[in-house]
């Protein structure tokens, strides 16, 4: 018989007093503490990975504000070196779930890379993504983009602004170089996105090329999110896509000057995502749905403005990103800073709750589907059923729904909140070209580019 797990926020004292020096309304002097009974846990003590990424917040405010305690969890976060060992830790059960690409066990059920069966209840965020260019590379790019009459450059920048720079590269027998995270990442596909509305061409994938450089304008390799930084300063990439908090260290360093944020590329786009094998939540269901109310809780409380500036407390620390709050609050507290100087409001550029940030739409994760399709990735053509029926394996609602209809019951989030969907969102044209996305028609979306495959 399976153990109730009886959990007090812990330690109370220590973290008391760390939401006190924070400036927190968690708690007053004098206010008894929360206790909450969990349902029959199956394994309360476990591992989490991440990427130090301003978008791993849920995670670390969910632990720091005992949100998994609440859940009867004990839970131990640790730091991966990149994107592929986290997958593998994952697989191999040496971490019980991560935060992860959205693209990663999208990939790993539909045949681009290492196989398994892998499933996401809960999407971590929307935005959150740059794409940065050396400080060389933008004083050729902005004589071409139009300014306002602030004489500022008028956003979005597109990246017909940089078509003229990569031919003079070309001209001069120098291949143009960007980063982006791994081959699975949103970065990847956002870039591509990015360059292909210009008529860039970013390159195919094959199976004799997993670079996907073939018929490239631009030679797109994989870089590790904290050296991309490093990696532009040393002259080995011209320009990357890459999360929060590094493209604001590239302004922060001066070195480099982000151009466009992946909100104009596609608005409230999904980005990361929980992942746990489907073994482990078939084995552990009621541990699995306790993870996700902390993490919804935790995405909840971080979209109130109010308590960003404690978060940026918190993701500075050495165990989390372990970047200078300063670098991490430039957009994570409303703003985001372009040219050095040229800070700008932008509140949706982090959003962990709100347009239900948090539930895993299946028509998410088609997009990521189709991105695959449309680069080579996935090498054949496939029917329309088939983006359907393979991403229900791996976005997993049911999960989300059984978590956050506890915690309506629990007067902790508002009915509201729940939205009512068959998992797929209306269509939406909210992207750089102004092409309309449809989750149900993946085929029809996929034959309005004019630069990648279709069928």
């Amino acid at each position: 018989m399976k153990r109730k797990y009886l959990q007090w926020f812990a330690p109370v004292l220590a973290l008391g007093l760390f939401l006190q020096s924070c400036g927190s309304s968690e708690t007053s002097e004098g206010e008894e503490v929360a206790v909450a009974v969990g349902a029959e846990i199956e394994k309360p003590q476990l591992t989490f990975g991440f990427i130090k990424l301003t978008d791993m917040a849920p995670l670390a405010i969910a632990k720091e504000l005992g949100y998994f305690e609440d859940e009867g969890l004990y839970v131990t976060i640790e730091a991966q070196s990149n994107w592929k060992n986290v997958l593998d830790r994952v697989i191999d059960g040496e971490l019980d779930g991560s935060h992860m690409l959205a693209g990663q066990p999208i990939a790993a059920g539909a045949g681009f890379g290492r196989q398994a069966e892998l499933v996401t209840p809960f999407s971590m965020d929307l935005n959150g993504n740059g794409i940065t260019v050396s400080n060389d590379v933008w004083a050729k790019m902005k004589p071409n983009v139009p300014k306002g009459a602030d004489g500022k450059p008028i956003h979005p920048i597109k990246a017909d602004a940089l078509k003229p720079v990569i031919q003079e590269y070309k001209n001069g027998g120098k291949p143009f170089k960007m980063g982006m995270v791994f081959p699975v990442s949103t970065h990847n596909y956002e870039i591509r996105y990015w360059l292909a509305a210009a008529g860039i061409n970013p390159g195919f994938y094959t199976a004799d090329n997993i670079q996907g450089q073939i018929d490239a304008d631009v030679l797109l390799s994989v870089t590790p999110p904290p050296q991309m930084p490093a990696t532009l300063e040393a002259g080995t990439i011209y320009g990357y896509c890459v999360g929060e908090p590094w493209n604001q260290q590239a302004v922060f360093k001066g070195i480099g000057v982000p151009v466009t944020t992946n909100y104009d590329v596609w608005k409230n786009n999904p980005e990361k995502v929980f992942v746990m094998t489907k073994k482990f939540v078939e084995e552990n269901p009621n541990t699995a749905k306790a993870v996700t109310k902390a993490l919804i809780r935790a995405g909840k409380w971080l979209d109130d403005p109010a308590n960003r500036p404690q978060a940026v407390g918190i993701l500075s620390m050495p165990d989390y990103v372990g970047a200078d709050s300063v670098v991490i609050a430039n957009s994570m507290t409303g703003t985001f800073e372009f040219e050095k100087g040229d800070k700008r409001e932008m509140p949706d550029f982090n959003v962990f709750y709100k347009y239900n940030a948090t539930y895993p739409f299946y028509s998410d994760g088609v997009w990521f589907l189709t991105q695959m399709r449309r680069w080579g990735q996935i090498p054949e053509e496939k029917p329309k059923e088939w983006y359907d029926e393979t991403i229900r394996d791996i976005y997993r609602p049911d999960v989300w729904l059984k978590a956050a209809n506890e915690l309506v019951a629990e007067g902790k989030i508002p009915a509201e909140d729940i939205p009512e969907t068959d998992g797929y969102k209306s269509p939406t044209a909210d992207f750089i070209d102004g092409v309309t996305y449809d989750g149900k028609d993946p085929i029809g979306y996929l034959s309005n580019f004019a630069i990648g495959n279709k069928d």
